[in-house]
């Protein structure tokens, strides 16, 4: 890569004027100051913070760890815990210090007086909008353990999609990448050996030979070059794609039309964006506000494109699953369940129905590209190595039927 992520310390002031603090992972404080000017934070310091190149990974705060602490609040919270004694508790019995002391942080406001979506929100990088305004919406209405009961669920289905959606697009990658590392391996050690036998015999070779060891030598002699051009053109790439809308929406649109994966990818979007309108709906959140947080939920640019004009026809008056059906993007049955919902009034309910036909198709769909990749990836590299195999004793056989 060209640039690498850093840790960074800020301080600022959120909407309400509180101060605020926290750390980000960025290349740059330009980043760094966009993503949090976007969260409604107005930056008084960023500085670089020191890291240890053995425990920065290992110390930072995941998804997973706030899926985790959600669960944990709102199973205490349904006990009957009190909110300060929930994150006193929780605190108390974290074994990484990154999460301990944003706890106790968050400890220390609510003793304070401060209500828990205010403590939540000086740390936009671990709580994001939509997770402190439902908080907000749960303090304002009394039901602050459904809420996070709500948000538990919301988070551990999210990041169990994104893991199976990682696995999915890791397979085929690693295909390619061990094919690629053992044919390297075998052209630069192997055959070179076998050249060396192969000049001792003043013969003519076969023609499959010949181009495995032109290949070979062309990779021996131009290693250096190849490794920096590959690692310069997709560091070139990397940082493209983070500085350029352009690229992410276009490698968003490819990836939909990849065989297998884009479907899966669709259906990904689609019970992302049905899972994260219900639970906006559910906690009582207006139509409008509701489609923003599910927009920049979908995780793919086509339906965040897609659901943002939904918001605009939904709010000049227009039924959302006319607007839903406008964008051609959402399949016939969404639409029509969504039409059910909003005739019936229950577009909650029918949003939850949508969303676990999607993951349920997600996981087979996975589990059938996992089951199908293993044989493949068993046949490539037979094919690969087989390849090779057969273009440096060819010669050899050649000899043999002579004599």
């Amino acid at each position: 890569m060209t640039h690498s992520m850093s840790k960074f310390s800020w301080q600022g002031t959120n909407r309400q004027g509180q101060t605020v603090k926290g750390e980000m992972t960025a290349k740059n404080i330009s980043e760094i100051k966009y993503r949090l000017r976007r969260q409604g934070c107005s930056i008084h310091k960023i500085k670089k913070a020191p890291t240890s190149l053995f425990n920065f990974k290992q110390d930072k705060i995941s998804p997973t760890d706030i899926a985790i602490i959600t669960r944990q609040i709102a199973t205490m919270l349904c006990a009957g815990v009190n909110i300060l004694k929930t994150f006193e508790m929780i605190a108390a019995g974290q074994t990484k210090p990154s999460v301990k002391k944003m706890l106790s942080e968050i400890a220390d406001d609510v003793r304070a007086g401060n209500p828990i979506a205010q403590s939540l929100r000086k740390y936009p990088s671990q709580f994001d909008t939509l997770y402190c305004d439902l908080v907000d919406t749960g303090e304002q209405s009394g039901r602050l353990d459904t809420i996070f009961e709500q948000l538990s669920i919301y988070k551990e289905k999210a990041e169990a999609l994104k893991s199976k959606i990682k696995k999915a697009m890791f397979y085929p990658l690693a295909v390619v990448i061990v094919a690629l590392m053992v044919t390297v391996t075998l052209l630069v050690f192997v055959v070179p050996q076998f050249q060396m036998i192969f000049n001792s015999f003043g013969a003519e070779l076969p023609v499959l030979t010949q181009m495995i060891l032109n290949l070979s030598e062309v990779i021996q002699d131009y290693a250096m070059l190849i490794s920096v051009g590959t690692a310069t053109a997709m560091g070139l790439y990397i940082h493209a794609y983070k500085r350029s809308i352009a690229i992410r929406h276009h490698l968003d649109r490819q990836l939909l039309k990849v065989p297998i994966l884009g479907l899966i990818l669709h259906k990904a979007a689609i019970a992302r964006f049905t899972r994260t309108l219900a639970t906006t709906m559910t906690a009582g959140v207006p139509l409008i506000t509701a489609l923003d947080s599910a927009a920049n939920a979908s995780g793919n640019a086509v339906y965040r494109d897609a659901i943002g004009s939904m918001r605009k026809e939904v709010s000049s008056g227009i039924p959302m699953f006319v607007a839903m059906g406008a964008t051609n993007v959402f399949p016939d049955m969404v639409v029509q369940m969504i039409a059910i919902g909003e005739e019936s009034g229950a577009i909650d309910d029918m949003l939850l129905k949508v969303t676990t036909i999607y993951e349920a198709q997600v996981d087979d769909m996975i589990d059938g590209l996992t089951s199908l990749l293993e044989p493949l990836i068993m046949t490539v590299l037979g094919l690969v190595i087989g390849g090779l195999i057969t273009a440096m004793y060819l010669p050899i056989f050649q000899m043999g039927n002579v004599v």
